[in-house]
């Protein structure tokens, strides 16, 4: 038997590196699997028996799985081998195999594992989500040291079981800055900041423990979460007298602390006292600014990261396009562009995608797919913003056109781009297909519809008076309608005059939310179309009881950087004299081209002269003449306005465009309107 198995080792070391596999099971297998792939170096090491000379190669080469079949050629290995092959397991994160190293080891007669090795199988199971299996090791140690402790803890918190980290965090016989602040920044990730703070200041109390700076920025964090800006000056005083305010995590820390608990002064303070400011310090400041409204100053900072020499990146850039789509600051967005261009900003970045997003929400379309094109792999982000975009402008089948190509170029659609194409089909009067659409969000493509998807079909029914199949579809719902829904169905009672619906509509969102003028004027605007007068009445009766007041509509434009705004009667611009010249000399020319004035909506039963004065000098009018006074012959005149713009504006438009040969974009609360020779991209459908 001896002989067999010494004449059957002999065999497998004389086969090629391409044919040895692994040990086979009994000694009288003559025909031996492939041990494993290995280079020259290795076999010759295993001709030689030297096999944890070729583990340790192997593991070198990350070739973890064949270090591992090699352990069992070894009649006693060392402890450095189990120690290497865990640390490898820890690095791949591979558990199974660190499993068998736990079991070998175990196996091992007269092995017993150190501190070392136990800590290395802890660290594996933890860092694999394998708690249990760590505490029974962990429980098994005759000896343990705060590292033992501390992975345990760690362990515990990253699986989500605070109770348990609490429990052996306090137990231990010392603890270290790492066991403080595995427990502090535990309870902030899982959003139990306040008592972080706690534990914060239990620490601060067992004496110098205080002067780590990862444990206090933790405590920042905490801060930061619960919004506690009085701990946080606490904590800041802590900082200067520990000395940690010259370290510049900590500087950060604290920084993030005053911007997120809304001091954004104190942050500015922090921020300008830094001596190393880095693209990121740039970044969060000027975000910060963005974010509390301080759009100025936020535009500013970053005019002076520009001329400061560091380089910004695509947070950076993300972070302004995103603030100048919400300001609709459509001239700086183009200034960032350039800049971008200028230092070579990668096309593929979400900087890019952000691009696109900003000029679609600003209506420039040309922009928004000429710098889509230059993309190689567009994401959803680029392709979703896009399709939006042109559903939103007015160019619904561009917006269906792009959605197809979306699908052969192998990304899948979201719900949000779905919403998209929804929109398409409802403003270009696709009833049919948008339902084919809607249907194929959860058939064909496996997406659940959320109540978005339900507010743009009703919507899309609404406005085509397929009011049936619309509250069938409500009935049908798996959740309650919210407010969208139901003001998607005013709207289209709105535009078909259907005043029962439209009661039960406004009375449902009457409940959701009773204090929303639009609601109200809404309704009201559909009585005073009917005719209704004594209803119109009763509305603004329960307004002014309730204390309900229409929101102002305001309207603005960009001349040259410059934003201009306008209210309805608006005087206060310096230019309102020739504002409401050149609008008296436009009226005169409408009226001669046709126009008759829309005071169908007028909600005051006054005479029709009052009515046309009420309307002729709305905010819009008002910012659409100064953009045609203020700016050269055939430049595109575009304005925005926070509310819905009315159905006069939206005629006047139409023949003002004509009138003065200019391209007019209006952006109201719902959609862009693009008016040239007298008609709009809606098609009066909207």
């Amino acid at each position: 038997m001896r002989a067999a198995v010494s004449n059957w080792r002999q065999k497998t070391l004389n086969l090629s590196c391409a044919q040895t596999h692994h040990l086979a099971a009994s000694a009288d297998q003559t025909t031996p699997k492939t041990f494993f792939n290995c280079d020259s170096h290795v076999k010759h090491l295993c001709n030689d028996r030297k096999f944890s000379e070729a583990i340790h190669i192997l593991c070198k080469n990350k070739r973890l799985s064949e270090a591992i079949e090699l352990l069992s050629r070894i009649d006693r290995p060392s402890p450095a081998i189990y120690s290497t092959l865990l640390q490898l397991c820890i690095q791949q994160r591979a558990v199974d195999l660190g499993k068998k190293v736990h079991d070998h080891a175990e196996n091992n007669v007269g092995f017993r594992a150190g501190i070392v090795i136990c800590n290395r199988l802890l660290d594996l199971y933890c860092k694999c989500g394998c708690v249990g299996d760590a505490r029974k090791v962990f429980d098994e140690m005759s000896e343990r040291d705060v590292c033992s402790w501390n992975i345990m803890v760690s362990g515990y918190v990253k699986a989500g079981d605070l109770g348990g980290a609490r429990g052996l965090f306090d137990e231990m016989p010392e603890r270290d800055y790492f066991s403080w602040n595995a427990m502090v920044s535990g309870y902030v990730r899982y959003d139990q900041a306040g008592e972080g703070l706690k534990l914060f200041r239990v620490m601060e109390k067992n004496g110098d423990l205080g002067s780590s700076k990862f444990v206090v920025s933790s405590a920042l964090s905490a801060c930061s979460a619960a919004r506690c800006l009085r701990s946080g000056k606490e904590i800041h005083g802590h900082i200067v007298r520990t000395g940690l305010d010259s370290d510049e995590v900590v500087w950060s820390s604290l920084s993030d602390m005053y911007g997120k608990c809304g001091s954004i002064d104190d942050a500015r303070h922090i921020f300008d006292k830094s001596l190393n400011r880095d693209v990121v310090s740039w970044t969060a400041m000027i975000d910060r600014y963005f974010e509390d409204g301080r759009k100025e100053e936020g535009f500013k900072l970053f005019m002076e990261l520009l001329s400061s020499g560091i380089r910004p990146n695509e947070f950076t850039f993300a972070g302004v396009l995103n603030a100048c789509t919400s300001q609709s600051a459509e001239y700086l967005g183009k200034q960032v562009h350039g800049h971008m261009i200028r230092i070579g900003c990668d096309p593929s970045s979400f900087a890019t995608s952000t691009l696109v997003h900003m000029y679609s929400k600003l209506g420039n379309m040309e922009n928004a797919y000429r710098v889509f094109k230059d993309i190689l792999e567009p994401d959803l982000v680029s392709w979703t913003s896009l399709i939006n975009g042109y559903a939103q402008n007015g160019q619904p089948h561009e917006a269906l056109r792009l959605f197809e190509l979306l699908l052969k170029s192998g990304n899948k659609p979201d719900h949000v781009t779905f919403i998209g194409v929804l929109s398409a089909c409802t403003h270009a009067g696709l009833v049919d297909r948008g339902l084919e659409y809607f249907h194929s969000i959860k058939e064909k493509h496996g997406l659940k519809y959320t109540a978005d998807h339900y507010a743009c079909v009703v919507d899309l029914l609404g406005r085509s008076g397929r009011f049936k199949e619309a509250e069938d579809i409500i009935v049908s719902m798996p959740m309650k309608p919210d407010k969208f829904l139901w003001a998607s169905l005013l709207g289209g009672c709105r535009i078909h005059g259907n005043i029962e619906l439209a009661k039960r509509a406004a009375e449902a969102l009457f409940q959701i939310e009773p204090d929303n003028p639009a609601t109200y004027v809404t309704l009201a605007n559909i009585y005073a179309t009917a005719g209704k007068w004594d209803e119109v009445a009763k509305l603004r009766k329960v307004m002014n009881d309730k204390g309900v007041v229409k929101k102002p509509g305001i309207s603005w434009t960009e001349i040259k950087g410059k934003v201009h705004t306008f209210m309805v009667g608006d005087k206060s611009h310096p230019y309102s004299t020739k504002i409401y010249d050149y609008l008296s000399e436009l009226f005169r020319r409408m009226k001669e081209e046709g126009y008759n004035p829309e005071t169908d909506y007028v909600l005051h039963d006054v005479e029709d002269e009052q009515k046309e004065q009420n309307i002729f000098y709305h905010s819009e009018k008002l910012a659409v003449a100064f953009g045609i006074i203020a700016t050269p012959q055939g430049t595109t005149i575009k304005v925005f306005k926070n509310l819905r713009t009315c159905v006069d504006c939206h005629t006047s438009f139409k023949y003002i465009s004509k009138i003065v040969k200019r391209k007019i974009i209006v952006r109201d609360s719902t959609r862009f309107h693009c008016f040239e020779g007298g008609s709009c991209s809606c098609k009066d459908y909207w």
